[in-house]
């Protein structure tokens, strides 16, 4: 008798498809991380005395800034979240929305939102909700980043965003989000949202990210006040919104730092710039630890 054909082992299984995504994500981190490290070498002098400058004040005053506004960005989501029926007491959602928002320093956009769609699925928050409002997100934050860039950057250098936010805006408005959502859902064969999202709703939701980039600025401010406070929240909108859209890299590696540097180079030299951009980096990723971290522990003492 014919021997039965051997079980495929789970490796043979996995679609060609996305490991090739998989090499292209980890490929792009790779160039990144390696172009950042031969410019960061390539002026290596010039980057220590950048570093030299900088006091620990100036640091930590940058910290706290960076956690303002992070709280800002979790309450645009938190607001969202609930115009579309979900609403979470605050140390609940600021666990899932900050523990759920490592998963960008892994390759891939999707891991935040899965995590927070487990996370919130536990809090009787709907996967389909969670997913509205992760995606929500961007859009919102790209919009009122090129908004914040175009306003203190000013419009003579960066006028042509103008021919983006337009489109952007008719985007965020509730009407069209509610049938793009509806659409999709439809398509995935999922039950439509319950309640569609409110134009109030959306309108806090903005409040709240210009706060959050406001609050960004003053990051920058504390460690690069050359330019003055208008100018390093436009800088940091800036580059925050390119290292965005480069959503193949984790929290867009490299591409941050890159567009920061040049739009510092008015300011500062290429060495000091280098170590502002890292510094920043450094911070955020410190201030990413601290609201996981914390928003556990709170979240934590409140079920017991």
């Amino acid at each position: 008798m014919d021997e039965k054909p051997a079980e495929p082992s789970p490796e043979a299984v996995v679609p060609r498809r996305s490991l090739a995504r998989r090499l292209v994500r980890y490929g792009f981190l790779a160039v990144a991380l390696a172009f950042g490290a031969y410019f960061v070498t390539k002026q290596w002098d010039a980057v220590v005395a950048g570093f030299a400058e900088l006091s620990w004040q100036a640091l930590l005053g940058s910290l706290v800034a960076v956690v303002a506004a992070l709280l800002g960005a979790m309450l645009t989501w938190r607001t969202l979240l609930a115009d579309l029926g979900s609403p979470l007491r605050a140390r609940p959602a600021a666990k899932v929305f900050f523990v759920g928002q490592l998963g960008k320093y892994i390759p891939g956009a999707v891991w935040p939102m899965l995590a927070q769609m487990e996370m919130g699925r536990d809090l009787g928050v709907p996967r389909s909700r969670s997913a509205a409002a992760f995606f929500l997100m961007m859009p919102i934050q790209i919009a009122t980043g090129l908004l914040v860039t175009l306003v203190t950057l000013g419009w003579d250098r960066f006028g042509w965003l103008l021919l983006i936010v337009p489109v952007l805006l008719v985007l965020l408005e509730p009407k069209v989000i509610n049938a793009l959502i509806g659409y999709a859902l439809r398509k995935l064969r999922r039950e439509p949202l319950e309640r569609p999202l409110t134009r109030r709703g959306m309108l806090t939701a903005l409040g709240w990210a210009l706060a959050g980039w406001v609050a960004y600025g003053v990051h920058l401010y504390f460690v690069a006040p050359q330019g003055g406070l208008l100018f390093a929240v436009g800088a940091f909108a800036l580059s925050w919104c390119l290292g965005i859209v480069t959503f193949v890299i984790p929290a867009g590696a490299g591409v941050r730092e890159f567009a920061m540097v040049a739009v510092l180079a008015p300011h500062l030299d290429q060495g000091a710039a280098i170590a502002v951009a890292l510094s920043s980096r450094i911070v955020i990723i410190a201030g990413d630890l601290i609201c996981a971290g914390l928003a556990g522990i709170a979240a934590r003492r409140d079920s017991v």
